[in-house]
């Protein structure tokens, strides 16, 4: 038996180390049975066996406790208890008695804890149980003398004191020692009375030692059904399914805040109305969906966590300096659209913008005064043979003059817009305006100007700029006026004098010009024009 006590010893000693795994729960299992082994040591008229290890009767006995609180608990014992004087089997004492017994006990025992929490691993216990005991005695008076056989019922009790160690919610294993006595004067158990007259010695009284382990009994009532009963669930309410720690709430591997089952980022710090991902910038969209992770503080930001862009220019409105560009303008590092000759207009509004100009001409050159003065004075010096549309030799030189403007100013058009005197037939009268608008476009064309920078139409003698009724004002009518402007805004001779087709589109629409052919006539009318 000495050999159990120093496994048991042994078993405390680990049960100690493993302390921060174990917990108790014996507020919710209230109720434990258990199994125990015995080992006692007498002392009483025929002699004392305290502290002596060796040949210890053993024997065992079951418990049943109910947890009361903190502080107490209640136990019933039923127990097989031996004892035997001298232990050693088969040996006499010094006045040649031995006597050994055997008793079947039961006792409700009172067990004062040391108040500490349930879910501590260790529990002192002070122990206070009467008893009663059937016992079984028998008692050799000498070596060779007959035996004293008795049998009876007395009651008496055990004091002293153990250790609880709880293993898990389930299951508790104990040690415990204490002193038991039976009825004073009751000298049936060892059969010698020594007329002692103090308490201790007219007891007959044993030591015993006991190891035991307990199961609890009952589950402990768990409402959201994580393993962690309500008692001790600081998070009650946990969905089915979800992992928690020894206090009933979800895990939190990060420690943001944010339980795993949450949180889209369990392994990195992050904020709570994120779902636990960081979000290192601060403007408001997690890392891990941040097309833009170092975006300055206070920026705002679109839903990728880029910086906004208004007008989708690719410059961020806070780096913008012209946020309202208009879309599919090409621009500058600061978003503002791009001026390539640096006139301030710029280059989407630029009729011209490899050339400056100002904004009052689109951003194009415009053109000095004394060219505008010549093109509008040439229509003095373009001459035609009589009633045809053969240019004179002494028109050349100013068409010549012309030809040199339009390479100066590649950015203009020219409008050629022929006109006649109210002599004649209309028809007539309009094909000769035409062709005589088409002769100088032709020369012009002839020296190198792109065929879509001149426009020539024939107005005949609709928009006379003189009386017709003098010979002055006919001959003022009758008029071939040369008119520039910005390529690809409305010709100008349109905007004077409104539509009609020109010599281009009258070519690519495979018409021919209108009226009557004017070369070679002879009409006598025709004959009166220039």
């Amino acid at each position: 038996m000495k050999h159990v006590c120093y496994k048991a010893a042994l078993l405390g000693v680990g049960l100690f180390a493993a302390a921060p795994r174990l917990q108790a729960q014996t507020a919710d299992r209230k109720t434990s049975i258990g199994l125990h082994a015995n080992a006692t040591q007498y002392r009483g008229d025929l002699g004392n066996a305290f502290w002596k290890w060796d040949n210890m009767p053993y024997s065992g006995g079951l418990d049943i406790t109910q947890y009361v609180g903190r502080w107490l608990d209640v136990r019933l014992d039923l127990d097989y208890t031996r004892l035997r004087f001298p232990q050693d089997p088969g040996t006499f004492n010094s006045t040649g008695q031995r006597f050994k017994a055997q008793m079947y006990q039961a006792g409700l025992g009172f067990k004062l804890k040391a108040p500490i929490k349930d879910s501590f691993f260790l529990h002192p216990y002070l122990l206070v149980e009467p008893q009663f005991s059937w016992v079984l005695a028998d008692r050799y008076a000498t070596p060779t003398g007959p035996n004293n056989f008795n049998r009876f019922g007395t009651f008496g009790g055990q004091v002293g004191g153990g250790l609880d160690f709880h293993l898990g919610e389930s299951s508790v294993f104990y040690v415990q020692a204490t002193q038991a006595y039976l009825q004073a004067n009751d000298d049936r158990l060892d059969g010698v009375d020594n007329n002692a007259t103090t308490f201790w010695d007219k007891h007959d009284r044993y030591l015993q030692f006991t190891a035991g382990v307990r199961a609890n009994l009952g589950k402990a009532k768990d409402s959201d059904g994580d393993g962690v009963s309500d008692k001790k669930d600081k998070c009650p309410n946990t969905p089915t399914g979800v992992k928690v720690d020894m206090n009933g709430c979800p895990l939190d591997t990060d420690g943001d805040g944010v339980p795993d089952y949450q949180d889209k980022c369990p392994d990195v710090k992050g904020l709570a109305a994120l779902q636990g991902c960081p979000d290192a910038d601060g403007d408001g969209v997690a890392d891990n969906d941040d097309k833009c992770p170092n975006t300055p503080a206070g920026v705002k930001v679109d839903a990728t966590g880029c910086p906004l862009d208004a007008d989708g220019d690719g410059v961020a409105d806070y780096l913008d300096k012209c946020p309202n560009t208009p879309a599919g303008v090409k621009v500058d590092a600061t978003g503002c659209p791009l001026d390539r000759d640096g006139d301030g207009v710029p280059d989407y509004q630029d009729k011209c913008p490899d050339r400056a100009g100002p904004a009052s001409n689109k951003g194009c050159p415009e053109m000095k005064a004394e060219t505008k003065k010549v093109l509008n004075e040439a229509t003095k010096y373009i001459n035609f043979d009589f009633n045809k549309s053969t240019l004179k030799p002494s028109s050349y030189p100013k068409l010549e003059q012309m030809v040199q403007i339009m390479n100066e100013y590649p950015d203009y058009s020219l409008s050629i817009a022929g006109h006649t005197d109210s002599k004649g037939d209309d028809n007539y009268n309009l094909r000769l305006s035409y062709e005589r608008a088409a002769a100088a476009r032709k020369y012009m064309l002839s020296k190198g100007i792109a065929a879509e920078r001149i426009e020539a139409r024939g107005y005949g003698e609709t928009h006379p700029i003189a009386d017709n009724k003098t010979a002055a004002g006919q001959a003022k009518n009758r008029r071939v006026d040369f008119d520039p402007y910005l390529t690809g805004e409305t010709n100008a001779a349109e905007v004077k004098y409104g539509a009609a087709p020109t010599i281009s589109e009258l070519k690519a629409e495979g018409k021919k010009l209108p009226g009557k052919k004017t070369i070679g006539t002879g009409s006598p009318r025709s004959r009166k024009r220039k």
